[in-house]
């Protein structure tokens, strides 16, 4: 194709809504380490006479900012796409402002302005580049203007040509067109091939499962194919042999009909050509069994309960919601979570409303370590302990480390379905959400770690109509006689 790199470079919903807080308040640090060594070095040791009330003022002002983020939200929120903005636009203003009342373009550090638009350009959308690089082209015509000259400490003004002074104005204000759009091409790019690739793992587990269905759908039809020529062959004889006999001859008749028909659903099957239709949607509760099943045999009790009472006994009104491998995979490594810590008890509390499901899992094990508790779903990121019994018995140390690589994959399929995910443990009196602020839904038993999952409705459910339809056609059977 050859417009994909410019369908790329102005993809607005490539980026937002992932940029870390931790890592633009580390970013911003630098910067007031690196502002305050520049200030002291040109002041004290070079002899520059510099406002230092006012570039201490400034200088603080992003320290405040940081502290203040620091102690309101979690190291690890994620930060929307107009609050990474209104971060960039706060550090464009105070460089802008600092560089004005040292020296302006006259001052070296003028190229700095290229940074928050680069930063921009690599975590936002294309709307949001494009203010921000429009903001910093008309600080950089702005500080042409109007600065503070550098005096030296004989007194003499320090100041370029206004030719010179000229030409830097226009090679910052092209450096900061050409370095948005060449980061946000590449950024892109990169982000295009991961979806791709993401996406190609998808459809290639897919097309290994249904191989391994038609695989044993054609092994399953090669080894009927003798008991039902057998069947077809003895209910020949006996339909000639009761000729004279019309009611058990039509008997004889159904079976040969049916043996046909099993024939040719095995055919079918070895061609692949149901396309799985019967899986694309199931009941809520349902999938959560599908995706506990392979940890009830661990020797731990499993409650699943549907709307505060035991699945079984919830009866039918259940939404059918899309059944997707990013879902079963999701809530069966949350499971596995839970059930690798728990004492002896895993409870699974599925919620359908009108607006929203939630999916809560809770253990009765030691919880999630309070140290990594708002870092929990990043990968290499898991420390949790273990119960001492256990710990004992099996000769093992006291707490348990992995990569915490499950919980992130987890992560990263359930949100790919439209879900929020929240950590906590069950005697928090005050549930941390990350991310979030809410508080969560209170749980009858769990008072080990709970991990609570919530989809907007829209976002899993299918509708009555289309349920059905999924399921394909059904035949009838009826047995005329």
């Amino acid at each position: 194709m050859q417009d994909s790199g410019r369908s790329y470079l102005f993809n607005l919903r490539a980026r937002g809504d992932w940029v870390r807080l931790r890592t633009l308040v580390v970013l911003r640090w630098i910067a007031v380490a690196g502002q305050t060594a520049t200030v002291l070095i040109a002041s004290q040791a070079m002899g520059f006479q510099l406002p230092l009330a006012l570039c201490a003022l400034l200088i603080s002002a992003s320290a405040s900012v940081n502290i203040v983020a620091h102690l309101v939200y979690p190291a690890e929120k994620r930060l929307s796409e107009q609050w990474t903005l209104a971060s960039l636009f706060f550090d464009l203003a105070q460089l802008v402002t600092l560089l004005m009342i040292t020296g302006g373009l006259n001052n070296p550090f003028a190229v700095l302005i290229l940074a928050p638009v680069t930063i921009s350009a690599t975590a936002l959308r294309l709307q949001s580049t494009l203010w921000l690089g429009i903001a910093g082209m008309g600080a950089v015509a702005l500080m042409s203007v109007f600065y503070r000259p550098l005096v030296a400490a004989d007194g003499s003004v320090l100041e370029v040509p206004e030719l010179y002074r000229s030409g830097v104005t226009a090679a910052l204000a092209i450096a900061v067109t050409f370095l948005a759009l060449y980061t946000r091409r590449v950024t892109v790019e990169g982000y295009a091939m991961s979806q791709a690739l993401s996406a190609t793992q998808i459809a290639l587990a897919r097309e290994q499962r249904l191989a391994a269905i038609g695989g044993i759908a054609a092994a399953a039809a090669h080894e009927l194919g003798t008991p039902l020529a057998t069947i077809k062959l003895v209910a020949g004889e006996l339909a000639r042999d009761l000729r004279d006999q019309p009611e058990l001859a039509e008997d004889v008749a159904l079976i040969r009909n049916e043996a046909d028909r099993c024939g040719a659903i095995m055919a079918d099957l070895a061609r692949g050509g149901r396309d799985d239709r019967q899986v694309k949607t199931a009941p809520l509760s349902a999938i959560v069994e599908e995706a506990a099943a392979p940890h009830r045999k661990r020797g731990k009790e499993l409650v699943i309960r549907t709307n505060g009472v035991p699945s079984g006994d919830s009866g039918d009104a259940q939404p059918m919601v899309q059944r997707s491998p990013e879902l079963v995979h999701g809530l069966r490594n949350v499971i596995q979570n839970a059930v690798d810590f728990a004492h002896s008890t895993v409870w699974i509390d599925v919620d359908t409303g009108e607006r929203e499901l939630r999916i809560a899992v809770g253990d009765d094990g030691p919880g999630f370590s309070t140290d990594i508790l708002p870092r929990l779903g990043e990968p290499y990121v898991s420390t949790r302990r273990r119960g001492e019994t256990r710990a004992a018995d099996a000769g093992e140390p006291s707490e348990y480390e992995g990569m915490g690589l499950g919980l992130f994959i987890a992560r990263t399929l359930l949100e790919r379905t439209g879900a929020r995910l929240s950590f906590a443990n069950g005697g928090d009196a005050r549930h941390r959400r990350t991310g979030e602020t809410e508080a969560p839904r209170e749980l009858a038993h769990p008072p080990g770690a709970i991990i609570e999952m919530v989809w907007p409705a829209s976002a899993l459910v299918t509708p009555k109509e289309v349920a059905r339809r999924a399921l394909g056609r059904n035949d009838r059977f009826a047995h005329e006689g």
